[in-house]
C-alpha cells in the first residue's frame, strides 16, 4: 500500500474506536459545540488579508519529526498576532503527533481554524465542531465525489465550512456546490513527492466562483505572487514555519516581506 492507503486504513480503524469511545450525543453536549463559526471565506477574501493559513505540525510520514516539542499555544498565539488568515491544526497522531488537544488549545485565538485530517465519515465532522473547528478538509484522493457532497453537506449542516482538497484534474468531478472552497495540494499524497507548479496547471479548470487555495511547498514570497496572479485567495504553508529554528520569529518576517511586496 502507498502511504495514503495505509493512513486511510488505519483511520477506519481509528474511527470506529473512538465512536465506541463517545457517542454523538457527547459531543454535540460539549461547549465548543455551540461556539459560533468563523468564516474562512470572509477571512481569505478580505482585501488587506494575507491569505495565509498556517499550520501546525510536529511531523510528517514522509520526514518524521519537524519540531517534536512545539508550543501549540505559543505558536499559533503569534501565526494570530502576525496576520495569518487561517490556523491549520493536525489532528493525526499516528502519523503527524498531533492531538485534539492540540486544536482545543489553538481554539482560544479569534481566527478561523481548519481540523487538519483524513476526514472520511460523519463522526469526524461532528468531532471536529466539539473541539472549536471551523472548518474541515476533505481529501478527493480518498473519497468518491459521493461521500464528498454527503459529508460536505454534513458539515455545512452543522455550520462548519470545508476545504476540498484536489491533486490532480480526474478530481475536479470532486468539486459540488458544497465545496465553495477548494485546495488544489502540490504534494502527492501517494508519494509525498512536491510539485509547485501543480497548482498554477489546474488553476484554469476549477469553476469560478470557487475560492482557490495553493497547498504545500510553499516557502517564497514570488510564490504567492504568483498563485495571486491566477486567482488564488489562500495559501497553506505549514512545514516552512515549522522548521524554523523561531517559528513566530519566521512567520512575523515572511508576512512583512509579504505586505511589503504587494
Amino acid at each position: 500500500m502507498n502511504i495514503l492507503d495505509t493512513i486511510i486504513a488505519h483511520k477506519k480503524t481509528e474511527v470506529a474506536e473512538r465512536r465506541a469511545q463517545t457517542s454523538l450525543k457527547e459531543l454535540e453536549a460539549r461547549p465548543a459545540f455551540a461556539l459560533p463559526v468563523r468564516s474562512l471565506s470572509d477571512s481569505l477574501l478580505k482585501p488587506d488579508g494575507t491569505g495565509i493559513i498556517a499550520e501546525f505540525k510536529r511531523k510528517s510520514p514522509s520526514k518524521g519529526f519537524i519540531k517534536q516539542d512545539a508550543n501549540v499555544a505559543e505558536i499559533t498565539a503569534a501565526y494570530t498576532r502576525y496576520g495569518a488568515a487561517c490556523l491549520s491544526v493536525l489532528t493525526d497522531e499516528n502519523f503527524f503527533g498531533g492531538s485534539d488537544a492540540d486544536l482545543i488549545e489553538a481554539r482560544t485565538n479569534d481566527v478561523p481554524i481548519l481540523r487538519k485530517d483524513f476526514i472520511i465519515d460523519e463522526y469526524q465532522i461532528a468531532e471536529a465542531k466539539s473541539i472549536g473547528a471551523d472548518v474541515i478538509l476533505l481529501i478527493a484522493a480518498c473519497l468518491t465525489p459521493a461521500q464528498v457532497k454527503r459529508l460536505a453537506e454534513f458539515a455545512a449542516s452543522l455550520g462548519l465550512q470545508t476545504i476540498l482538497e484536489l491533486h490532480a484534474e480526474e478530481e475536479l468531478e470532486h468539486i459540488c456546490d458544497t465545496t465553495k472552497i477548494v485546495g488544489i495540494n502540490n504534494r502527492d499524497l501517494k508519494t509525498f513527492s512536491v510539485d509547485i507548479e501543480r497548482s498554477l496547471r489546474m488553476a484554469e479548470k476549477l469553476p469560478a466562483d470557487k475560492i482557490k487555495i495553493a497547498e504545500s511547498g510553499i516557502d517564497k514570497i514570488d510564490d504567492i505572487l504568483i498563485f495571486r496572479e491566477n486567482g488564488f485567495k489562500g495559501f497553506l504553508i505549514g512545514e516552512y514555519f515549522m522548521k524554523q529554528a523561531n517559528t513566530p520569529a519566521a512567520f512575523q518576517a515572511f508576512v512583512a516581506q509579504l505586505k511589503a511586496a504587494q
